[in-house]
């Protein structure tokens, strides 16, 4: 019934289109780009269809094989998805996530070991970097948790918490008088608009210009730093509300002017399609949604 479909063919077609390079998808399979071209071609001829457009600078699919792109890699994902299901329980329940170092450290992993408790069987691995990991590309990874600028269409995407950054200082701070220096914490945000995410376009919208003729303004490159020396009692930091949520909830800071508000990003939890209904990774994204809505 199968004898004659070109598996091989399918799988270079596939990984080719996923990722726009018949270079890319030979260093995937661990062929040389000849060997890629050969089995579209392969393919095409098999078909009687052009499946890609070829330029001396890329390849790009024809509709007729943007059409094929998705049934393929369906199908391949259910095949995948077919054998995974058949490994013993220790190779299947292992979770491969990266995120921000800043996310991970101010607001996964102090929420992690309920996790564990609910899921003891799914070990968690969280992968940190700042860098936004092309999940097509990398297939060792099942999730990922990012503060979204330009949502990828490739992806399926699950909103979590809306992000915007305000002023937190730690409990009973109060401005000191209008002859005494003021320290404010900084470090580098940015939001989706791209608009400032600073202290002058913060002091514009509160009314406290006049703070900035005074400030001593304290810069750390890591947001992790700012908070902690905001936690020290150095003075009130401009941060975001998802990252200062769990200092916040035990009392260690407090948002000051609560009312003014920089809009930012939108954190989501991002994988690649199909892969939402692994168990393990549908599992995590259940329990990710129970703590945004007590985190609300």
């Amino acid at each position: 019934m199968f004898a004659k479909l070109p598996l091989t063919a399918l799988r270079a077609f596939e990984s080719a289109a996923r990722l726009g390079s018949f270079k890319a998808a030979a260093d995937e399979l661990a062929v040389t780009p000849a060997a890629i071209s050969h089995q579209i071609k392969r393919l095409e001829t098999h078909l009687g269809l052009m499946l890609f457009e070829r330029s001396a600078q890329r390849v790009t699919l024809t509709s007729t094989g943007a059409q094929l792109y998705q049934q393929v890699h369906a199908g391949l994902v259910d095949l995948q998805q077919a054998l995974t299901a058949l490994l013993p329980p220790c190779d299947q329940q292992q979770l491969n996530l990266t995120t921000t170092a800043a996310f991970a450290s101010l607001w996964l992993i102090p929420r992690l070991g309920d996790f564990y408790q609910r899921h003891p069987d799914i070990q968690v691995r969280v992968l940190t970097g700042n860098e936004v990991i092309d999940l097509h590309r990398d297939r060792d990874l099942d999730l990922a948790l990012r503060a979204e600028f330009n949502a990828d269409p490739r992806l399926y995407r699950l909103p979590l918490l809306p992000e915007y950054f305000a002023v937190y200082t730690p409990p009973g701070w109060q401005e000191p008088a209008t002859d005494q220096p003021l320290t404010l914490i900084e470090a580098p945000w940015v939001s989706a608009s791209g608009a400032a995410i600073d202290w002058p376009r913060w002091c514009a919208q509160a009314g406290k210009a006049h703070w900035l003729q005074r400030a001593r303004l304290h810069h750390y490159d890591d947001e992790h730093h700012a908070l902690q020396a905001a936690l020290a009692g150095h003075g009130p930091v401009l941060a975001s509300n998802v990252l200062v949520a769990e200092s916040v909830a035990k009392g260690l800071l407090q948002p000051w002017c609560e009312n003014i508000r920089l809009p930012a990003a939108q954190y989501c939890a991002v994988c690649v399609p199909g892969h939402e209904r692994r168990p393990a990774v549908r599992a995590f994204m259940d329990w990710l949604q129970a703590q945004v809505s007590t985190t609300r």
